[in-house]
């Protein structure tokens, strides 16, 4: 698995299309769902989950031409995935000149935010949706060279038609978490099937290599080549937003409790009133790993007896104990903001963490619960160098909040051993790119 050249010795797109019942199943459905696609988009369209002008992209109807020569076609699902190849873009630019990217996404806030950050040349699209019409359509259009799907991104059909056609298909910077490996454990065959259709497979770590060939990879096909979140661009910050923001906040102590999920709410809350109680002023700013759930998330707050604020709203956060950053694509500014920040999905079972990246790039000195197992590789790394603290529930929550606002060197330490753990991280681009790359050999002449 940790053999360093590009390509598996069995080179080439796998020789027969795996299947598995349940996959032959899901292709029965989404045959019987498909007239009902312009439905589904419109009653999204209608709660703002679909980009008005381009949604037809999701019914594979392009949205721009395609250039000639070679395309190299990647998919990043949502905002993370999408900052995390950025550096991969560039690369693949770099070092195949005359190819171009045509870079898909799932969300229109990703939509947003790519469009401000990819080169010029990078051809950005919506993936469309794994039904027959909008495959076909999309694959007939734009004739990629190479396919490369980012982390966890497995659509079926999608899979199926890009192999038929003879395109290397290829996971980069793979992941799959506790939850999904727990379910696909269950259903080997299923996942055997589906990580079968990749030509070859990059892996962020050995241990994640594992994971994936116990689930039925191919192991002469999986590859170790570090990162791509190592080289990630900074997250997006409004700086005059977050000047105004820290004005109003002026001297209070300040924390952040970042993409928590239901059931972490409740500890949240339970430390911050045991902060309230400790240290006179002390705030929160709460963002909800999903800002649907707002409502509950404050009603969880005001039960507890905290003030809450709600930005969707356009409340301000003056005079609230809680200012509920129920919004999207602004995690940045919420970061720079607060010197302290806790991790959501580690108190709470099957979610197994999030990133923590993000916060230590952008100097945020980080906290998180047990369950960090998505990227217990990393969170081992940062707790043995001391860039992070596990807490077990709001209380150690609130005690270790309070030890770091009281000890701003050993928070500086803190946050520099975090960004030196990120230094030495294996930086995935380059070896990533080199397989991408390696790939469009497999394919005849340029189109």
């Amino acid at each position: 698995m940790s053999d360093p050249s590009p390509l598996p010795s069995s080179s080439g797109p796998p020789s027969s299309l795996p299947d598995a019942p349940a996959l032959a199943l899901w292709r029965g459905v989404t045959w019987a769902l498909a007239p009902f696609a312009p439905l589904l988009l419109r009653w999204r369209r209608g709660r703002g989950k679909e980009d008005e002008a381009r949604w037809r992209e999701k019914l594979g109807v392009a949205g721009a031409a395609r250039p000639a020569g070679e395309v190299i076609w990647l998919h990043a699902v949502s905002v993370g995935e999408g900052l995390s190849v950025l550096p991969l873009v560039k690369a693949l630019r770099a070092g195949r000149a005359g190819a171009t990217v045509l870079l898909t996404c799932g969300t229109v806030t990703a939509a947003r935010l790519l469009a401000e950050r990819v080169p010029e040349g990078v051809i950005l699209q919506f993936l469309p949706l794994d039904l027959p019409g909008p495959v076909r359509r999309f694959l007939d259009h734009w004739r990629p060279d190479v396919a490369v799907l980012v982390e966890s991104e497995f659509w079926p059909r999608l899979m199926r038609a890009v192999v038929a056609r003879g395109v290397p298909l290829v996971l980069a910077n793979a992941r799959i978490s506790d939850r999904s490996a727990a379910r696909w454990s269950r259903a080997r065959g299923v996942a055997r099937a589906l990580l079968g259709h990749f030509t070859v497979i990059g892996a962020p770590d050995a241990a994640m290599a594992a994971r994936l060939v116990s689930l039925g990879a191919d192991p002469g096909r999986v590859r170790v080549l570090g990162t791509l979140k190592r080289a990630a661009e900074p997250l997006a910050v409004d700086e005059g937003e977050r000047a105004r923001l820290a004005a109003v906040f002026g001297e209070a102590p300040l924390w952040l409790a970042a993409s928590t999920h239901a059931g972490e709410e409740e500890a949240v809350a339970a430390a911050q009133l045991a902060l309230r109680a400790a240290v006179p002023g002390a705030r929160l700013i709460l963002a909800p790993r999903h800002p649907a759930r707002a409502e509950a998330v404050a009603e969880v707050m005001r039960a507890a007896g905290l003030t809450v604020a709600r930005r969707s709203l356009g409340e301000g956060p003056e005079g609230a104990e809680v200012y509920l950053a129920d919004t999207l694509g602004e995690m940045g500014l919420w970061f720079a903001l607060a010197p302290v920040s806790f991790l959501g999905g580690s108190l709470v079972a099957d979610v197994g963490g999030h990133n923590a990246y993000e916060p230590a790039v952008m100097g945020s000195a980080i906290l998180h619960g047990p369950g960090v197992g998505n990227f217990a590789d990393l969170y081992a790394r940062l707790g043995a160098a001391g860039g992070a603290a596990e807490v077990a529930d709001g209380a150690a929550l609130a005690q270790a909040v309070a030890g770091l606002w009281e000890d701003p060197a050993r928070r500086g330490a803190m946050v520099h051993a975090a960004r030196g753990v990120l230094e030495a991280e294996a930086d995935g681009v380059a070896a990533t790119a080199g397989m991408i790359l390696s790939c469009l050999a497999l394919r005849g002449a340029p189109q």
